[in-house]
C-alpha cells in the first residue's frame, strides 16, 4: 500500500511541475511565423496545382493544431515511462524502416513514404528520429559506467546505429542519416563518451565512408559539384540554389514585404518545403531572418537548460536529444538555402510544409 502511494505521489508531482513559459512562447511564435510564411510561400504553387491558394496552408494549420494538442497531452506523461521501453524503440525503428523498403512507394527515385490511402501517408524516418532518442537515452544510462572506454563505450554504441543507418541509406535517405548520426553522437558525448574517440573514428572511417557514398551515387556527386559551382549548370541542377540566393539577396535589410516575393512564383520549386527560408529572407529581409534564428537559438538555450536541470540522466539525455533534433535540422536547412553546403532534403522545423505534420509539430 505504501509503495502505491509513493508512485501516485511521484506521478502527481510530475504533473504539477512548472511549465517553461519561455520555451512555450518561443514555440508558439515560431509556429505562428511558420504558418504565416507557409501561406505566403505556398499560395502560387497551391493555386497552380489545385486552384485553391489555401490548400497547403489549411492542411498545415490542421496539423499545427493537432500537434499542439498532442504536445499538451504528451507533456503530462512522466518521461520516465519511456525508459521502460527503450529497447523496444530500437526494434520498432528497425521494423518501420524495413517496412518502408517492402511496402513503401518510390517517388523521385527514393522509397521513403508508406501510403495508407492516396491522401494519407507517413514517413517512418521522422518517427525513427524520436525512437532513437529514446533508445540512446536508455542504453547510455544503462551503460554509463563503461562509456569512457573505446570498445564497450564508444564502439559498442556506434555499432547499434549501423543497422538503422544501413536501412536509411537503402531507401535512400541520406539527410535523415546525417540527422540521426548527429543526434546520437551529441547524446553519447554528453553522456560520457570520449570526444577523441569520435575524432579517430571520423577521420579513419566516417569521412572516407561519406566520400565513398557521395562518389558511388551519381546524384549525390552532382549535388556536390553543383554546390561548388551552381552557375555551371544554372538552368538545371544549379537552378534551385541560384533562385534561393536571388531571393535572399533581393530581400536586403527589411525585405520586399510580406507576400511580395517574386521567386515563389514558380521560380523556386516547391518554395513551401525545404527552401521556405529563402522566401522568408526575400519578404522579411535580414531582420526577419535574424528574428527567426534568434527564436531558434532561444529554443536551443531553453532545451539545454532543461537538460541541465533534469532530475536524472535519462531526462537530461532526452532533452538534449530533442533539442539536437531541432538544432541540427535548422543548421542544415539554413546552410543549404544559403549555399553553404551541398543541397539535401532537410525541412525547416515549424516552417516547412510536411505531409506527416502531426509528428513534426508534436515533437
Amino acid at each position: 500500500m505504501a509503495v502505491k502511494k509513493k508512485k501516485e505521489k511521484s506521478f502527481s508531482s510530475f504533473l504539477n511541475n512548472p511549465i517553461d513559459f519561455t520555451l512555450v512562447i518561443t514555440i508558439l511564435l515560431l509556429l505562428s511565423l511558420g504558418l504565416v510564411m507557409l501561406l505566403s510561400a505556398s499560395s502560387p504553387s497551391a493555386l497552380s496545382e489545385s486552384g485553391n491558394s489555401y490548400s497547403y496552408f489549411s492542411k498545415q494549420l490542421i496539423f499545427a493544431v493537432l500537434g499542439l494538442i498532442a504536445m499538451m497531452f504528451i507533456s503530462k506523461i512522466d518521461y520516465r515511462f519511456y525508459q521502460k521501453f527503450y529497447k523496444h524503440a530500437w526494434w520498432i525503428s528497425l521494423l518501420l524502416l524495413a517496412l518502408v523498403l517492402i511496402a513503401g512507394r518510390t517517388i523521385n527515385g527514393a522509397k521513403r513514404w508508406i501510403y495508407v490511402t492516396e491522401t494519407l501517408s507517413i514517413q517512418p524516418s521522422e518517427l525513427v528520429k524520436i525512437l532513437m532518442i529514446i533508445f540512446y537515452a536508455g542504453i547510455l544510462v544503462k551503460n554509463r559506467d563503461e562509456l569512457g572506454l573505446f570498445g564497450k563505450g564508444f564502439l559498442k554504441h556506434v555499432c547499434m546505429l549501423i543497422p538503422i543507418i544501413g536501412l536509411l541509406l537503402l531507401e535512400p535517405h541520406f539527410s535523415a542519416s546525417i540527422v540521426i548520426i548527429g543526434i546520437c553522437s551529441i547524446m553519447m558525448i554528453i553522456a560520457g563518451c570520449k570526444f577523441w574517440h569520435f575524432l579517430v573514428a571520423g577521420g579513419s572511417v566516417g569521412i572516407p565512408g561519406a566520400i565513398a557514398l557521395i562518389v558511388l551515387e551519381p546524384y549525390r556527386l552532382q549535388r556536390v559539384t553543383t554546390f561548388l559551382d551552381p552557375w555551371k549548370d544554372a538552368a538545371d541542377e544549379g537552378w534551385q540554389v541560384i533562385q534561393s540566393l536571388y531571393a535572399i539577396g533581393s530581400g536586403g535589410l527589411f525585405g520586399a514585404g510580406l507576400g511580395e516575393s517574386k521567386q515563389k512564383y514558380l521560380y523556386i520549386p516547391e518554395p513551401h518545403n525545404d527552401f521556405i527560408f529563402s522566401i522568408l529572407g526575400e519578404e522579411l529581409g535580414f531582420i526577419g531572418c535574424a528574428v527567426v534564428l534568434i527564436l531558434f537559438a532561444i529554443f536551443i538555450w531553453r532545451g539545454v537548460l532543461i537538460a541541465m536541470k533534469a532530475p536524472d540522466m535519462f531526462g537530461s539525455l532526452l532533452a538534449i536529444g530533442i533539442t539536437a533534433l531541432v538544432g541540427i535540422q535548422v543548421i542544415i536547412n539554413v546552410a543549404v538555402v544559403t549555399s553553404s553546403m551541398p543541397a539535401t532534403g532537410m525541412p525547416l522545423p515549424f516552417f516547412s510544409y510536411r505531409r506527416n505534420g502531426l509528428i513534426h509539430f508534436a515533437v
